[in-house]
């Protein structure tokens, strides 16, 4: 396959982390990429949730080997994180739920077993920002990438790409944060999904008409009905479970944290620990 479109580099902008938390059960979660500029320096980081790293026995990333700059697909390489937890740097803002990781020592550490990594990272510039918000409408078809209820092709490596539409505002902080909802199926692994929107007719000017997707944020968590009928949101589980939520059912409602959120923890990272 070659990788000669926007959607088809969207299916290496995702890690997949399998993860042993500290009570023995296991799961599985999404992370991506992303490319930060930073005093004219472009920096790639791994993104996820908080709550996907934290309270993790083990965890190991996921990726397709490369050759000659072009991806081998099938050719597993995963990467092992001594102490996973304590690698990641979590945002300033404990009721945000993101952790990043630098993705240059991951690298040479993978090269220092022999192994090239074929990944593809988001652009940081190209994020939805407050501004650019005001020109989406109401409603607005949105895609995501991930591994709902660890699902994959495993033989291929692949993740699965999900549509769905925006169920509030982007313009609007749902409930006041920098969060927004989506209508879609989001489920265990989805968790640390990134989320695409494509841009409105308007802004394309002279460009084709295939629309570009601009990354809106990271899917956080999912709503339940409890037993009493209330209505509740809680962390996408890793787990292929919805055991931590008893008597619950998804709604098919989704809360992303938008990629302003992502943006503070990248200069958060940069301004701490690089010169």
């Amino acid at each position: 396959m070659e990788i000669d479109s926007p959607i088809k580099r969207l299916l290496f902008n995702t890690v997949r982390v399998d993860i042993e938390l500290d009570d023995g059960s296991s799961g599985s979660g999404t992370a991506f990429i992303v490319d930060h500029l930073h005093r004219n320096v472009v920096r790639p980081f791994i993104v996820t949730n908080r709550h996907l790293v934290e309270n993790v026995r083990r965890g190991g990333l996921v990726f397709t080997q490369k050759r000659d700059g072009k991806p081998l697909i099938g050719q597993r390489f995963q990467l092992d994180i001594e102490d996973f937890a304590a690698a990641w740097f979590v945002h300033p803002d404990p009721a945000v739920d993101l952790a990043i990781v630098p993705l240059a020592p991951l690298e040479a550490a993978a090269r220092a077993q022999g192994v090239a990594l074929y990944c593809h990272g988001i652009d940081s510039r190209l994020s939805l920002t407050e501004p650019d918000m005001d020109q989406f409408d109401a409603l607005e078809e949105v895609l995501f990438v991930g591994y709902p209820s660890g699902i994959w092709d495993h033989v291929n490596l692949m993740p699965i790409l999900r549509r769905g539409t925006t169920a509030t505002p982007l313009a609007l902080n749902f409930e006041g944060r920098d969060e927004f909802l989506i209508d879609a199926a989001v489920f265990p692994g989805s968790s640390g999904s990134p989320v695409f929107v494509a841009e409105p007719e308007k802004f394309r000017g002279l460009r084709p008409a295939t629309p570009r997707y601009r990354f809106a944020g990271v899917v956080a968590a999912v709503f339940f009905r409890e037993e009493t009928n209330q209505i509740v949101p809680a962390p996408v589980p890793a787990a292929a479970t919805v055991a931590t939520v008893t008597g619950a059912e998804m709604v098919d409602l989704g809360l992303v944290i938008k990629a302003k959120a992502v943006l503070e923890i990248l200069d958060a990272y940069c301004a701490r620990w690089t010169a």
